[in-house]
């Protein structure tokens, strides 16, 4: 059979649909819109085989509404005003409005989400959104304010389980081999959550097991190790892989992250995804302990782009090593998060008049920047005077690590603000 296994069982209907019951459940907010018919656009935000296609899907065979369906990996704008002008067609007779699905619509540029907002507010279609990103950080803030977001939960283990039992009772390929599981664990480990994973796991599984052996875990590992690379680049080996490389070069371990970095590699991840990751660390993990660590990371990134594979494992092999082995410091992370603690705490606090701009004489006659101090007037270029508002003086932010090069930034920092850094260095230490 040529059609896979996931596709051939995937749910026609709700009653069918396995998982999400908060949102297509008999209280479930999109259950109630389903029978009231009307549909607001909305985005899927979950993980992996969790059923967001499939649920988009139903939802346009349950209302009978013209369905098209995009992927944010290979669609451009054009491919977007081409579905839209065909939507355009369908309005007539008082139809409702057909559903534009676009799967992993994070992954679209702005310019792309700006092509979608005049048919969502004009009705022209309702949009459903996949993502397995935030869409708070990944959809643009015009497009997000037009739409719902509903989560969508990783599905339960009894939930899993009762997928492989429904394959093999109802899938007509499946019945004719008689199978019989006797342990759930493997099968459910190696599809990481993902229903879609899980099927082919299976349907792997099946397609070997000529025998008719009862399914055990040692027969899903023996018959799975055989067949597929343990590294899933959209499932749960994704995130527990890099989550390693990541904390292992925050730990120092060169060995162990070059090792994860290996695994990533072999299972054909994204390079950019891994350079992404290491600028990201760069100033998080190194930061002010060694400046150059971000250089490396942004460089790193120019340089695969321009060479590709399999070169640039050995570029990503470099920077990966330098990073583990540089000193480490969280301190610029801390002072952001820190900082961006206090203005949603305080708010939009009074900015010092003397540090206000007076680009008008009315400015200055109420004050503005009278009494500002110019830096470079002074000895050393530098002079204290208050910079923050009043209502937060003293507040330290910057807490210098324990290292090298920040134990001279504290020395500096002690010379001119004694009255913020005038304690030991110990006890600014971050925790």
């Amino acid at each position: 059979m040529n059609i896979p296994l996931a596709e051939r069982l995937r749910p026609q209907t709700l009653n069918d649909y396995v998982g999400q019951t908060h949102l297509v459940g008999p209280k479930g907010v999109l259950n109630k819109a389903i029978q009231s018919g009307h549909i607001p656009s909305f985005v899927l935000w979950g993980p992996p085989g969790v059923g967001k296609t499939t649920l988009a899907y139903i939802i346009s065979q349950t209302l009978d509404r013209p369905f098209y369906s995009l992927s944010a990996i290979n669609a451009g704008v054009k491919d977007i005003r081409e579905t839209i002008a065909k939507a355009k067609s369908k309005q007539f007779f008082n139809r409702a409005n057909p559903i534009l699905f676009i799967d992993e619509i994070h992954r679209f540029s702005k310019s792309q989400q700006d092509s979608l907002l005049g048919a969502v507010e004009q009705g022209v279609v309702t949009l459903i959104g996949a993502t397995t990103e935030n869409p708070s950080f990944e959809v643009i803030s015009a497009l997000l304010s037009r739409v719902q977001v509903y989560i969508l939960q990783h599905l339960s283990k009894e939930e899993l389980c009762s997928i492989v039992d429904h394959a093999i009772a109802t899938d007509e390929y499946l019945k004719k081999m008689e199978l019989k599981v006797e342990s759930y664990d493997a099968l459910l480990k190696f599809s990481g959550g993902d229903a879609r994973k899980l099927l082919n796991v299976l349907e792997i599984v099946a397609n070997a097991n000529t025998e008719h052996k009862p399914i055990t875990n040692e027969l899903v590992q023996e018959i799975i190790q055989e067949n597929i690379l343990l590294y899933d680049k959209a499932g749960e080996q994704h995130y527990d892989i890099i989550s390693a490389y990541i904390k292992s070069i925050r730990g120092s371990d060169p060995n162990a992250a070059v090792y994860y970095l290996a695994r990533m590699l072999e299972g054909g991840e994204d390079i950019k995804f891994i350079a992404r990751r290491l600028m990201i660390l760069a100033s998080e993990d190194i930061g002010l302990a060694n400046p150059n660590a971000l250089l490396m990371a942004n460089t790193t990134m120019q340089a695969i782009q321009n060479i590709g594979m399999p070169e640039s494992r050995i570029i990503l092999s470099q920077a990966t090593i330098y990073l583990a082995n540089s000193a480490k410091s969280n301190s610029a992370y801390m002072a952001i998060n820190m900082a961006q603690a206090e203005v949603r705490q305080t708010g939009n606090l009074s900015i010092p008049l003397h540090l206000r701009n007076a680009p008008t004489q009315l400015m200055k006659d109420y004050g503005y920047g009278k009494n500002y101090k110019y830096a470079h007037d002074y000895d050393e270029n530098f002079v204290a005077q208050e910079f923050m508002p009043a209502e937060i003086s003293g507040t330290v932010f910057y807490k210098p690590g324990n290292n090298s090069i920040e134990a001279r930034a504290f020395a500096t920092l002690h010379e001119k603000w004694k009255k913020y850094y005038g304690e030991e260095k110990s006890s600014l230490k971050n925790t």
